[in-house]
């Protein structure tokens, strides 16, 4: 088709027709008449906006085969499964391909039978290769992934930087180049190398909506801080998990698994077979967490994936940005949640300086981490500091990130940096941040009395901070560049030269508080008790630790206060009644409700004088011989609420669960069994196992007689 006779019908009905879509989004239209009248693109549009229509459409117009660089095998045998399931003629050539297979491909290449040929650079730029684009008539290049072609970038390529042959060998081919994320720098390298100078420049917007953004500082067990977000935010779903070293990739992977995850780890260092399997795993199956190093995830094409989590810090905003729009690809809600600490900095710094790169690459490199930091440390909106980042403006803070939801508390932190500057000076710069905040704290050990360092004026003068928040300032001060480790040091902090403005009372601190802090704040700010209300307010609290004690997590995530407040005013006498209440859902009500049910009933039966609760008169009922059917009967409530009720007195002792239930020994014994090789305490798998013979009501019953053994 030549530029004349480029039709925007013909477009619109293979959109309609072949793919499904009514609409074009976005740029799409303008970038597709632009290849489609034989010009030039490049293309920044985030993941999930569309990026393959802009090529696949204009290929299928044009006259002759589309050739598409990308990088990756899986991701072009997705792309060539899906056109193919669509009735579009497509293939690919890569490493994966037998000779015969290759052969075939290139002889329907060769007889003008594709509309797509998907090829990997290397393949791309083999003389065999470019020979044979040489006796064919080519639509187009579209080159995906073009940010691998910065020497700047995360994903460099060396192969990338000599696609500028295609300009040079077929310069009347319109080319696209297509990304997702490349900042000003990247954007002028991918056309100087590509020479694609005079191409017209497509620049989505970098925002992803459905994304919420979230960091948070790592505790001293990240991977439980893991294990919570993901029990509570992703029960599940489908997501992928980012770390740093391989060895970290695969023990974090098993140890999901012992948790109950179905959890598969990915590197380069696996072998290659198992490396694919699991891969193709998570991208066939739902409910898969694949755990990861940077080697995964450019081009993966599964759509619901419904969180990207980090527990290391990335070293650019940019490879940021690449991982984290993995989420959410279908435009649902998803989560980019992230667990960072002082380590991160550390060793990302540590690693660039012993990098071979040159000054003027670290110089840059720096600079990225340094807006890498800036983004986790912002008291303002993320997503207006990210898309600012891409030289995006947003005008109002976005409601979908952490520091929208739930602002950051900050305080004025000058006179504790102060101190903390004052002893770095003071214990001669030798010593790292653990050593230091004893010295602050006044503690008393071997080490301080070695150095004699309860001599120093700072000794004891910051016992008002605990250890966490002393922590806090010190990461504050390494990530504002204040203070520097040195590695050579066993990790000994340095002053720097810019604290001394601090240092001289010129410059104002303002510190983000850490995450305790706020807590207290937060729970001074709830509201108020009634005095009358005080015992069963401290009975539910009461409560709520003993459980979080045995399961070895924070009370919060047993319960926020905000649910035993309703639970203390509404009252609940059943499961039903307390499935009602806000931050009650069925796992927790199955492995919790009993215990707070239980709390309830042993407050109302004291405060009444032993007059019978609505649990109470139902077991005053079967104690007169009624069963569960004739108890709902009389007292016109539902058979489930009842047994409701006696789940509670299963659980107290007061009845017997096979008197309740009316059932023989074996049917309980099954019943058991099935709970005894569940993975988790949700009922679900049970009912499941069972393939749904007994009621949720049973289970609950038999689960309270459980629980009391």
């Amino acid at each position: 088709m030549s530029a004349s006779d480029f039709n925007h019908l013909e477009a619109q009905t293979l959109l309609r027709h072949t793919f499904g879509y009514e609409q074009f989004r976005g740029d799409q239209a303008a970038i597709i008449e632009q290849l489609g009248q034989g010009g030039d693109a490049l293309v920044l549009m985030p993941t999930g906006g569309g990026k393959s229509l802009c090529y696949q459409i204009p290929a299928m117009l044009r006259a002759g085969t589309g050739i598409v660089v990308s990088p990756l095998i899986a991701l072009m045998k997705d792309q060539v499964d899906a056109l193919l399931q669509l009735g579009v003629s497509a293939a690919y050539l890569n490493s994966s391909l037998s000779q015969a297979q290759a052969a075939e491909v290139e002889q329907q290449l060769l007889g003008g039978e594709l509309d797509l040929l998907y090829v990997a650079p290397e393949r791309l730029l083999m003389p065999r290769t470019l020979a044979l684009l040489g006796q064919v008539k080519l639509a187009l290049f579209a080159i995906d992934e073009a940010h691998c072609v910065s020497q700047w970038g995360h994903d460099f390529r060396p192969e990338y930087i000599q696609l500028s042959q295609l300009h040079e060998r077929f310069p009347n081919v319109p080319r696209i180049a297509l990304t997702a994320t490349a900042d000003q720098r990247t954007q002028a390298e991918i056309r100087q190398r590509l020479q694609l100078e005079r191409a017209r420049v497509f620049i989505s917007s970098f925002d992803r909506p459905n994304i919420r953004y979230a960091l948070e500082q790592k505790s001293s067990n990240s991977k439980e801080q893991l294990l919570r977000f993901i029990r509570r935010e992703h029960e599940g779903d489908s997501g992928i998990v980012y770390c740093l070293s391989r060895k970290r990739v695969e023990s974090l992977a098993e140890w999901l698994n012992s948790k109950g995850i179905d959890a598969r780890p990915y590197h380069a260092g696996l072998p290659q077979g198992e490396r694919e399997a699991n891969q193709d795993y998570f991208l066939n199956q739902e409910a898969v967490v694949i755990v990861a190093t940077i080697a995964f995830g450019m081009g993966i094409d599964k759509p619901d994936v419904r969180f990207v989590a980090h527990l290391d810090m990335p070293k650019s905003i940019e490879a940021y940005y690449q991982e984290t729009g993995r989420a959410g690809r279908d435009g649902l809600p998803a989560n980019a949640w992230m667990a960072w600490g002082i380590n991160d900095v550390i060793n990302l710094r540590r690693m660039l300086e012993s990098s071979e790169a040159d000054e003027a690459h670290k110089r840059i490199e720096r600079h990225k981490l340094e807006a890498m930091l800036g983004l986790a440390e912002t008291t303002d909106c993320r997503r207006q500091a990210l898309l600012a980042y891409f030289n995006e403006g947003r005008d109002e803070p976005c409601g979908n990130c952490d520091t929208c939801l739930t602002p950051p508390q900050t305080w004025d932190g000058t006179e504790a940096v102060q101190m903390a500057l004052s002893c770095i000076h003071r214990s001669g710069q030798r010593f790292g941040v653990n050593h230091l905040i004893d010295v602050l704290r006044g503690k008393e050990n071997e080490r301080i009395q070695r150095w004699g360092h309860q001599q120093l004026s700072t000794y004891g003068i910051g016992r008002h901070l605990d250890d966490q928040e002393w922590r806090a300032v010190f990461r504050q001060l390494i990530t504002r560049n204040l203070v520097q480790v040195d590695h050579e040091g066993f990790g000994a902090l340095r002053l720097d030269e810019r604290c001394r403005p601090v240092l001289r009372g010129e410059l104002r601190m303002e510190l983000r508080q850490v995450v305790k802090r706020a807590e207290k704040k937060a729970a001074k700010r709830s509201s108020p008790v009634n005095e009358e209300d005080q015992a069963l307010w401290e009975a539910l609290r009461t409560c709520r630790r003993e459980l979080a004690e045995e399961h070895g997590v924070p009370p919060y995530v047993i319960f926020h206060d905000a649910t035993l407040m309703a639970m203390m005013e509404m009252r609940p006498h059943s499961h039903e009644q307390l499935e009602r209440i806000s931050g009650v859902g069925e796992r927790k009500l199955a492995a919790y409700g009993d215990a707070f049910l239980a709390v309830i009933h042993e407050y109302e039966h004291q405060t009444s004088g032993g007059k019978p609760d609505s649990a109470g008169e139902s077991l005053q009922l079967f104690r007169l011989g009624m069963d569960v059917n004739a108890i709902a009967r009389q007292r016109e409530i539902q058979v489930k609420t009842v047994y409701g009720h006696m789940a509670q007195a299963i659980a107290r002792g007061e009845a017997e669960v096979a008197e309740v239930l009316g059932l023989d020994e074996p049917q309980l014994n099954a019943i058991r069994y099935a709970f005894e090789h569940a993975e988790d305490k949700r009922l679900k798998p049970v009912y499941d196992a069972l393939e749904g013979e007994y009621d949720y009501a049973i289970l609950r019953c038999v689960q309270a007689d459980i629980n009391r053994d």
